[in-house]
């Protein structure tokens, strides 16, 4: 195929900004748009799970520096994605409707990404983040952002699972960007 360059696909996992106190609200916003633009500036594809919160303040900040984005929905349609699932049909560039719901979605999500960023997060985020580090993805941790992100350290301490060195912790959006994608490139050169 001529001219065809490949490009990693970073996926931004996280929560909704309903449990986040007001006074964080503010910085985490811009940590969200500065971790789009780093995406956009390196030239990556954006995954989310096409989802409210920070992820989509991710994606509308990557899709304004001039990412594609794609959405991996739990819904099977359009119309299920708006009104059931009550989730935006305007942060992304591709919307993928798997039918799968929100667990089904994050499997898809998760192996659709070479890398998986955690920013936040819930339970929802945690079922990815797991899926992600079961699989041995390259995931990156953005330290800070409260939620699940903030104890990733103490949940790999509970696995058995040795980590092959794919976790990267780092507090700004840019370096985050930065070093999974040179971890990305030192598995893929192995």
């Amino acid at each position: 195929m001529v001219g065809f360059e490949w490009k990693p696909k970073i996926g931004v996992m996280g929560s909704s900004r309903s449990q986040i106190e007001e006074f964080e609200l503010e910085r985490l916003t811009e940590l969200a748009v500065r971790l789009g633009q780093a995406i956009a500036e390196r030239g990556c594809v954006l995954i989310t799970g096409g989802t409210t919160g920070f992820p989509d303040t991710v994606s509308r900040s990557a899709r304004r520096s001039g990412c594609l984005t794609v959405g991996i929905s739990p819904a099977s349609s359009r119309e299920e994605h708006s009104i059931r699932y009550r989730l935006p049909e305007d942060a992304v560039d591709v919307m993928v409707y798997t039918g799968f719901g929100l667990k089904g979605r994050n499997v898809i999500n998760v192996r659709s990404s070479d890398v998986v960023i955690i920013f936040g997060g819930g339970i929802g985020t945690l079922n990815e983040f797991t899926i992600a580090y079961d699989e041995g993805k390259v995931v990156g941790v953005l330290e800070g952002t409260g939620g699940i992100a903030d104890k990733i350290k103490e949940l790999v301490s509970f696995s058995s699972k040795p980590d092959d060195g794919g976790l990267v912790f780092d507090a700004n959006p840019q370096e985050l960007i930065d070093n999974c994608l040179k971890r990305l490139g030192e598995r893929d050169s192995r």
